[in-house]
């Protein structure tokens, strides 16, 4: 890569990076190019980029930014890619772990940032297990309608007694007249 080209990634990165609330580091050893691209597309339609970096551009590119990012030179060793979510951690960290399970545990999970604070494997295993936003608004939505609809109901009985009350009130009236 010549210079221009390094200082140009770094910039895009960079800018990519302080657009993102999530960072994933893998180690992508073992995939082939077509595993890569089902890999790609998989974390593409899940809200997130997988991008192959080299661990020095990679390394200089976070030390240059302003953003508190914790140090993970330790983890920036072997080929390294980074899961760059443009959105929420969950949706890209199942399709992560999805797609390893079923291409024998790769890439490998080295470590994550979520919020500027460090995911470790275990914490990412969690992050991949919990239900999806849209899940979780659904959830709310059913837990907030719930009391209402129990109210109407409650409510409506009420009604239907009242109803029934009047209707057998008129025809005792009915019958005594």
């Amino acid at each position: 890569m010549k210079r221009t080209d390094k200082e140009s990634f770094v910039t895009d990165f960079q800018e990519r990076v302080k657009a993102s609330p999530v960072l994933f580091l893998t180690d992508f050893s073992g995939l082939g190019v077509k595993s890569m691209t089902i890999l790609r597309q998989s974390l593409r339609e899940a809200g997130a980029d997988y991008l192959v970096v080299k661990n020095r551009l990679m390394m200089r590119a976070l030390q240059e930014m302003d953003l508190e990012v914790p140090d993970l030179s330790e983890h920036l060793t072997g080929p390294t890619a980074v899961v760059i979510a443009r959105e929420g951690p969950v949706e890209p960290a199942k399709a992560l772990t999805d797609f390893a399970k079923a291409h024998g545990d790769r890439p490998v999970f080295k470590v994550g940032v979520l919020d500027l604070k460090i995911v470790e494997a275990s914490q990412f295993e969690r992050l991949s297990k919990l239900p999806s936003r849209e899940q979780l608004l659904a959830e709310l939505a059913g837990a907030l309608q719930s009391p209402v609809a129990m109210l109407a109901m409650v409510l409506e009985a009420k009604l239907q007694e009242t109803a029934g009350l009047l209707d057998a009130l008129r025809t005792k009236k009915a019958e005594d007249a």
